[in-house]
């Protein structure tokens, strides 16, 4: 794609984030947006249905939810291990290889961007790669611990076409008669590495992208409504350091008063257009 291609706004707008972002050392903010190009809805774009996410309260209190989320979260992963880097992914890893990105901080729990070849990789929200025993601590693969789920669960189907969603689980028909996945060390709770509504990401990993946008001269947003207040924080620390900010998003976002340039198009379309520009000069 050339910015041919583009709408004579938008490529007016790609000229002009090459221009802000020149020479700079960037830091990537990423959001759902970047994925649904690899097969991944987002929460909040058009068509989007609408979810009522499973919170932490819900989770560890009630064991009945507790299990039509495994269900949900099994079938989905299967179809969400599947999916893959699309073209978004693939300009940012080049970036980070040219010199000129010095990371990316992303909202997404796919693990799209370590796929892609990005070294330099916070996930605020944590990794479907995982699960973790709330009780001892201990860490499993997500590929072992689905082994273990279709073992115990003989009956169940993985279904040809999901409804997936953003955090790679779908609305199970039915959890009678599954066998929740428990710790093998302690017999405690598992539940998948990622931050469910009601947690807060972790104080550690909200410092490491601080860092990396401190260490950075500008801020590229891809893919992200800011509705999330992580992401809006780190807006906001970039503004305060009078950074330029780029963000490249199909619709309005939290963060476009804060915004240097602003692109309303899609993150496959625009990245590889930056990543052409921009990643000889780093």
């Amino acid at each position: 794609m050339t910015t041919w291609d583009l709408d004579r706004a938008s490529a007016a707008a790609v000229d002009r984030a090459v221009d802000v972002l020149a020479g700079r050392r960037i830091a990537v903010l990423t959001g759902a947006g970047v994925s649904t190009d690899s097969g991944i809805p987002d929460y909040r774009g058009k068509g989007s249905r609408t979810r009522t996410p499973i919170t932490m309260q819900q989770f560890v209190s009630d064991a009945s939810a507790r299990r039509r989320y495994w269900v949900g979260s099994h079938l989905g992963w299967r179809a969400f291990a599947a999916s893959e880097p699309n073209a978004g992914h693939t300009a940012l890893a080049g970036l980070e290889d040219a010199g000129a990105v010095t990371g990316v901080v992303t909202q997404n729990v796919d693990g799209l961007h370590l796929r892609a070849g990005s070294r330099r990789v916070v996930e605020l929200h944590g990794t479907m790669r995982r699960a973790l025993c709330l009780h001892c601590g201990q860490v499993f693969d997500r590929r072992d611990l689905a082994a273990r789920i279709e073992t115990d669960n003989p009956w169940i189907a993985i279904p040809e076409n999901v409804a997936l969603g953003p955090d790679g689980d779908v609305l199970p028909s039915s959890s009678d008669g599954f066998v929740v996945p428990a710790c093998s060390v302690c017999g405690g709770v598992l539940k998948p590495d990622v931050v469910f509504f009601g947690e807060f990401v972790p104080v550690e990993r909200f410092g490491e992208a601080e860092q990396l946008v401190r260490a950075s001269g500008a801020l590229l947003v891809a893919g992200s409504s800011l509705a999330v207040n992580s992401g809006m924080r780190l807006v906001e620390r970039a503004r305060r350091r009078r950074l330029p900010i780029v963000i490249v998003n199909r619709g309005a976002t939290r963060g476009d008063a804060a915004a240097t340039v602003r692109i309303d198009a899609g993150t496959s379309d625009v990245l590889p257009l930056l990543a052409s520009a921009l990643g000889s000069g780093g």
